[in-house]
């Protein structure tokens, strides 16, 4: 696939980050729960050398609980402060509050041996569309970030204060400069972290159920009638969902473009159920 998407904005984003990092006491990094690693950005480990880091698994909702269970596990053996969240009902202020206070344990605890009282100060990063704003929302308990269903849609930082302890910057969507490895490119493509415009939307339809064959395949199935996912072309499945559908092109010509932005939709909404596309090494 080798993936070239690297808008201006999201250079900008870099060199902001650069230049206020030096002020932040703490990085919460969100992610997408059910692509954990591929939806690291690579660059941050040098950004956020020697800040406090913790990670939030987000759309948890959406997720494997299982595999989620075990990606916590294995980010905590990797000495990360970890929560989950789900965006969408919220309910993760107590989550939230306790994570960054351990993640900041010393921190705090020599503020208030030298007497000083001002806010931990945070700034929250990831790539496009794993729900950041959304997830700011949130905690804010009212629609002060910019969100929407789609990648790109916060260009610029934006400060918020939060019960008055802490501050923290929502930082656009950033992605790194060239995704050479094609299964984290397609798994970034699933969950519309790319553009769809710049893809060939059959293509990633039948990838995807190339993905979903290996432990989903009963989701699948059942949310569209068919007999399986054909093991040689998956092309032959997405006609096949077609067909169950009825979309037809004319002619009797099935419409497979239509089949599989249906397909991608539906997944990326949930209605094929709670699915995690990667698991953590074992440990």
């Amino acid at each position: 696939m080798s993936i070239n998407w690297y808008p201006g904005h999201m250079a900008k984003t870099r060199r902001l980050m650069l230049g206020d990092i030096k002020n932040i006491d703490m990085i919460v990094e969100v992610r997408d729960a059910r692509i954990p690693e591929s939806s690291k950005n690579p660059d941050l480990i040098e950004l956020a050398a020697g800040k406090k880091r913790m990670l939030v698994l987000n759309r948890e909702d959406q997720a494997d609980p299982n595999a989620t269970a075990k990606w916590v596990n294995y980010y905590k053996s990797q000495g990360y402060t970890v929560m989950t969240a789900n965006s969408q009902q919220g309910g993760f202020m107590k989550d939230f509050t306790k994570s960054v206070e351990e993640c900041c344990a010393e921190l705090i605890e020599r503020n208030a041996q030298k007497g000083v009282n001002r806010t931990i100060k945070i700034m929250i990063v990831g790539i496009p569309n794993v729900g950041k704003s959304s997830f700011i929302n949130r905690l804010l308990g009212k629609k002060s970030a910019v969100a929407a269903d789609r990648p790109g849609v916060t260009r610029s930082k934006q400060w918020f204060n939060l019960a008055g302890k802490y501050d923290f910057m929502d930082t656009p969507g950033m992605l790194w400069p060239k995704i050479e490895d094609d299964a984290i490119g397609y798994k970034l493509a699933f969950m519309g972290t790319i553009r769809d415009e710049i893809l060939d939307i059959e293509d990633l339809a039948c990838k995807l159920l190339e993905v979903l064959r290996e432990s989903y395949t009963e989701n699948v199935v059942k949310r569209y009638g068919i007999t399986g996912i054909s093991d040689e072309l998956t092309y032959d499945t997405l006609e096949e969902m077609a067909r169950k559908r009825g979309f037809l092109a004319g002619r009797g010509m099935l419409d497979t473009e239509r089949m599989a932005k249906v397909f991608i939709d539906e997944y990326r909404s949930g209605k094929l159920g709670r699915m995690t596309l990667e698991l953590p090494p074992k440990v």
